[in-house]
């Protein structure tokens, strides 16, 4: 018994054990103390949420104490032990460990910084986002001299009563409208930002303005009672749930990246596609940021249902990926070999999965297991900028072959010929071998 007792103890202490001591630069923040230090205060905070099982997190810790260190005085650096306090994990829509969250101007919707997991890297987003708040408060100047000559006024529509339902609500698109009083000081700040924030958008979201003082139809509509007011409306259909208030910053920056979070979070899950021809591969991985793709085994080694289950795992990915907006490809093993020969892969086995940067044709191989569990860790230290690389080779796409996509069946041996023997002459044997 007393053995036992000893052992829970151990357990228990191990499960709660935290990995920055009482002298640590990192501030030890817990369900009743994270309000009160970082949701309330004036303070740019950087907040680690970790699990002290957690491998990366334990690897993790040298390089954020050392960017705790550097950021003393400046920005104020904490962690959560997420694994103790549950509430606070599931709050801010922590599911893996360790993710560490920025808080800025807006404290309720905290930046996922996904930099690489260094101090220098931490150090540079932490004053990133200090800077921003600053020149927030100083009026909605940015650094280096202003913004507005980053932005063309032109990027911003104008919308009145009468083209706003036709453009806003009728179209598919996403908008961002702000509803604006030409005499108001606060919409004269803001102008040069919207318009940044218009040119920087442009072909994703789409931003437009509304002088409320004349067309007050619409301004009535969606409640503006003050200026300037800013209003998002999602893309596709649009109805009432379709519209909700713009609670972000007013610098450009923070337009922009408002919009985006946005798009991503209403951006569909990526299509899976086969790798049938060039414009299949050029269109995975020249318009995304990352492509990944993968190396099936053949139909006769993995059949219909086999197949699937890879293709209901990659679906699966795509799905917790969206927000990166990768391009998603897939070939049959040696069906595609100049592609396998460029990205090394398919040589050890199949299925096979490598990543690939095209604009720096860079690539990086998956090593662990082809399931959601080693994909997804694959793909989330990718995504934090970790992983290694490799040059692809030659510095370009290979030629693709031209083929026909598969048509969801199980796979089929050709058929044995029959051969007729009768015209075949045959040499008498020699006695002996008879």
């Amino acid at each position: 018994m007393t053995l036992i007792y000893i052992l829970g103890v151990v357990a228990l202490s191990v499960g709660s054990l935290a990995l920055y001591d009482s002298g640590s630069d990192v501030v030890d923040l817990t369900e009743s103390n994270f309000d009160r230090l970082v949701t309330q205060s004036d303070q740019v905070w950087v907040v680690e949420f970790y699990a002290p099982w957690c491998g990366h997190c334990q690897q993790f810790v040298g390089e954020y104490s050392k960017a705790a260190k550097a950021l003393k005085g400046v920005v104020k650096v904490g962690a959560v032990n997420a694994d103790e306090h549950k509430s606070l994990g599931g709050r801010f829509g922590v599911r893996g460990f360790p993710t560490v969250k920025i808080f800025g101007a807006n404290k309720n919707k905290p930046e996922d910084y996904n930099g690489g997991r260094t101090a220098q890297g931490l150090v540079d987003a932490a004053v990133s986002a200090a800077k921003s708040k600053v020149y927030a408060q100083l009026g909605g100047k940015s650094g280096g001299g202003g913004s507005s000559s980053k932005g063309d006024p032109k990027d911003v529509v104008e919308l009145t009563d009468s083209n706003f339902d036709e453009l806003v609500l009728e179209s598919e698109d996403m908008w961002l409208v702000e509803f604006f009083a030409p005499w108001c000081g606060h919409c004269k700040n803001l102008a040069p930002h919207w318009a940044q924030a218009a040119t920087e958008l442009k072909g994703k979201v789409k931003l437009g303005a509304v002088d409320a003082t004349v067309h007050q139809v619409k301004a009535s509509r969606y409640g503006v009672q003050g200026y300037p007011t800013i209003k998002f409306f999602a893309p596709g259909k649009k109805d009432s749930s379709s519209v909700e208030d713009y609670n972000g910053g007013r610098t450009a920056n923070d337009i922009v990246n408002w919009a985006l979070d946005k798009l991503a979070e209403n951006v569909p899950a990526p299509e899976i596609k086969q790798l049938v021809d060039d414009k299949t591969l050029k269109e995975a991985c020249e318009e995304h940021p990352l492509c990944v793709v993968s190396v099936l085994p053949h139909i006769l080694d993995c059949q219909a249902d086999c197949r699937n289950s890879y293709l209901n795992i990659l679906k699966e990915m795509g799905e917790k990926y969206k927000k990166k907006m990768w391009g998603w490809v897939w070939s049959e093993a040696g069906s595609q070999p100049e592609v396998e020969n460029m990205l090394e892969i398919g040589g050890f086995g199949y299925p096979a999965m490598a990543v690939l940067n095209a604009k720096k044709m860079k690539y990086s191989i998956l090593r662990g297991s082809f399931s959601s569990e080693g994909i997804n860790e694959f793909l989330r230290d990718l995504s934090f900028g970790r992983g290694n690389t490799a040059p692809v080779k030659g510095a370009s796409f290979p030629q693709i072959s031209a083929i026909e996509p598969w048509d969801g069946k199980d796979g089929e041996l050709p058929p044995d010929e029959d051969i007729d023997l009768s015209d075949v002459q045959l040499d008498d044997l020699p006695k002996d071998e008879l």
